[in-house]
């Protein structure tokens, strides 16, 4: 059996790399998180100031 290229492994290395990279952002992309980011001011502690007189 003889071996191949090495022009061709690489390119088989980056064409597999760059298959995950787009399958993982095509999977973000059809299912976004349904819910917005918790942000500091939603925190229990920016309610207890917003309550407290």
């Amino acid at each position: 059996m003889t071996p191949l290229p090495d022009r061709v492994v690489i390119v088989a290395l980056i064409t597999a790399v760059g298959l995950c990279f787009a399958l993982a952002f095509w999977t973000v992309r059809l299912h976004p998180s349904g819910e917005p980011p918790l942000q500091w001011r939603q925190g229990p502690s920016a309610q207890l100031l917003t309550v407290a007189p």
